[in-house]
């Protein structure tokens, strides 16, 4: 046996901090209604021993069961969230009640079922200890339905000691490796961490906004502008001849579809212009969004997304120094738009890596700047443009001279009257017009960027529609966690039978995401894992990185020591905020790790944090841990002495009472 080694868990991962984390919204997974009956409590008890919360389970069925609710399935499950991850000789005074006062009330209220087969396969593991028939037991667990005889397997692998539980825990394993991978584990795991995606948002269309010069310049402008060519023509017909008067009504003609030609290029020009910027880069550097907040993490995925979605066979940093224009534009749009919703960035994710999609895509096909050409000046409007100049030229050919002539004076002022207010009009018009058209375009724009936007909104929804249930994560961790005792044991070279008992301390690793269901347990990425073997010999403890995510573990540290070599075990912290594990050794530094934190982040309005720690504490088996391990501290060896004699005398209690069931 190897001497104890100081060993600080925390260290080199002291910080454990949150990428992101999720709340899903099925807020009836686990919330049992008030009015609930008999049987609903029983099926929400089953929900709790799914997901191996066994204090849950075991209040609620035993709820059902004084209720008046009793049936094959229900003593099943009793005795499953009673007995499931232990020995016998584990179980405490209270348990041993327990299991009698569930016998007793089998006895009293016996049937026959579909559950009668897994019901009799428990009494008679139980019994097995005294009788030894292994191989019928045995063939009656094979012969149960697959979900009774996966459930007996799962549960009571480390029932009982000896031969018995060297096969049971052979299947027990094999079951968990089969396990790991079911239900497309390494598909659909990611999606339970994957917070739930924020509807798509577009910027909202700016009204019309026409300044009030432009209004008045417009309007005076063109009432100027008639009553100078109503003055004109009197001038004309008075004193003018037959050309004059035609070439009156050329001008007139010519700026009216010089202004229709022309408010039509003015639109489009200004369009270009606006579609342009959103191409360049910005002229100065943008001072950096504060660390940690909703800017930041939008600007950290454009950086991500725009960096990974390079378009085939473009260099890099040429791919980024030209779209940062639109980087810039997409980034800004997604932070006004998200920004004070209480949003997380991760909850836009999918929308970003959308945008950055869509450019890369445009940029391939070249059409990034097909606006240009859709935008270009059509044939229609340069015909109005030149046909409009050319009635305007030649109109003023003998128009001008034909009225200064019949009026010098008043001729040449209201000629001059006539050409600003024209320009005022025409300017000021333009605007107004190309305004009115920018909010018919914009609106356009808008209901197609919206539209496919909900089509990847959609496209996301589906991909995540088969998100894990908390009680496949709860089985999955349930069989890594097999698994890992099962290596454990084989680097130590023991037999199950030789394990006393086996228990974990459990806890968040190091840049770890998270998520739950509402009323249920937080589950991690990444785990930080303390396995703990009792042997006769003494403790074997194996340090662990399990990515749950990723489904690798990877060994940190071994440690072996003597019973007497554990001075103190204890909990640092309140229930429902951050707690510390800490082991003492007499000839050693404390072994600490953090194995629970603030439940503040994330509650919602009808959710009681102390009873959300309380869950998560119970699906992690710290507590069954802490009783193995403050046993160990308080008595030494002589705890696993006396446990197993006050086993062996309560076992043989329950010996009579078995017989007369199994009869």
């Amino acid at each position: 046996m190897t001497a104890p080694t100081a060993a600080n868990v925390a260290q080199g991962h002291a910080h454990v901090g949150i990428q992101a984390q999720a709340i899903h919204g099925n807020a009836y997974y686990y919330q049992l209604p008030p009015d609930a009956s008999a049987e609903e409590k029983f099926r929400y008890g089953v929900k709790y021993l799914d997901a191996r919360m066994l204090s849950m389970a075991q209040k609620l069925i035993e709820e059902a069961v004084a209720e008046g609710y009793r049936t094959n399935e229900v003593h099943f499950h009793r005795l499953l969230a009673l007995l499931s991850g232990r020995t016998l000789r584990q179980l405490a005074s209270e348990d041993f009640d327990r299991l009698n006062a569930i016998c007793q009330d089998i006895a009293e209220h016996r049937r026959h079922d579909e559950w009668s087969g897994g019901l009799r396969a428990v009494l008679r593991l139980l019994d097995c200890l005294h009788t030894g028939e292994i191989e019928q037991t045995v063939k009656e667990i094979d012969e149960l339905a697959p979900d009774q005889r996966r459930k007996i397997v799962d549960h009571l692998g480390v029932l009982l000691e000896g031969p018995m539980v060297d096969q049971m825990w052979r299947r027990s394993v094999e079951q968990a490796r089969v396990g790991r991978t079911a239900n497309q584990r390494a598909e659909r795991i990611w999606k339970f961490f994957h917070p739930r995606p924020a509807s798509p948002r577009v910027r909202r269309v700016e009204p019309m906004s026409v300044s009030p010069g432009d209004w008045l310049r417009a309007g005076l402008g063109t009432a100027a502008f008639v009553l100078a060519a109503f003055k004109i023509d009197v001038v004309l017909v008075h004193d003018g001849g037959l050309l004059p008067i035609l070439g009156f009504v050329g001008c007139v003609a010519g700026l009216g579809l010089f202004g229709i030609g022309g408010a039509d290029r003015h639109f489009r020009r200004r369009r270009v212009r606006t579609k342009d910027a959103r191409l360049l880069p910005p002229r100065q550097r943008r001072g950096e969004a504060p660390e940690g907040g909703f800017a930041r993490k939008v600007d950290r995925q454009f950086t991500r997304y725009f960096g990974r979605y390079l378009p085939l066979g473009t260099d890099r940093s040429h791919w980024l120094k030209q779209t940062a224009g639109i980087r810039r534009h997409l980034r800004d749009e997604l932070v006004e738009l998200y920004r004070e919703e209480r949003i997380d960035a991760e909850q836009i994710a999918w929308l970003v890596r959308f945008l950055v999609s869509d450019v890369r895509q445009r940029w391939a096909s070249d059409t990034l700047t097909a606006y240009r050409q859709e935008l270009r000046l059509p044939t229609r409007a340069r015909v109005l443009i030149l046909a409009g100049l050319a009635g305007l030229v030649t109109g003023s050919f003998w128009v001008v001279p034909a009225t200064v002539l019949a009026a010098p004076l008043a001729g040449s002022a209201w000629l001059l009257l006539a050409v600003v207010s024209a320009v005022l009009a025409i300017r000021s018009t333009f605007r107004i017009v190309a305004e009115r058209r920018r909010v018919v375009a914009d609106e356009t724009e808008r209901g197609e960027q919206l539209a496919a936007r909900q089509q990847a909104f959609d496209r996301w929804q589906r991909k995540l529609a088969d998100k894990p249930s908390d009680a496949e994560m709860a089985a999955w961790l349930e069989c890594d966690r097999k698994v890992l005792v099962d290596l454990a044991m084989r680097r130590y070279r023991l037999r199950p039978s030789q394990v006393i008992a086996h228990a974990f301390i459990e806890a968040p690793a190091a840049s770890y995401k998270r998520a739950r269901y509402p009323g249920g347990p937080w589950r991690y990425s990444r785990y930080r894992l303390l396995l703990f073997l009792l042997t006769d010999d003494g403790v074997r403890q194996v340090n662990i990185d399990l990515d749950f995510q990723a489904s690798t573990i990877r060994t940190t540290q071994r440690l072996n020591y003597r019973f007497d070599a554990v001075a103190a075990v204890r909990i640092d912290g309140i229930a429902d905020q951050q707690q510390t594990f800490e082991l003492t050794l007499f000839n050693g530094e404390p072994i600490s790790v953090q194995v629970a934190e603030s439940n503040a982040e994330g509650i919602q309005p009808d959710e009681d944090p102390s009873m959300l720690a309380a869950l998560s504490l119970d699906a992690s088996g710290l507590v069954h841990t802490l009783h193995v391990l403050e046993g160990i501290a308080a008595e030494g060896k002589e705890w696993v002495r006396h446990r197993r004699q006050r086993a062996d005398e309560r076992i043989a209690d329950l010996t009579g009472t078995l017989r007369d069931l199994l009869d």
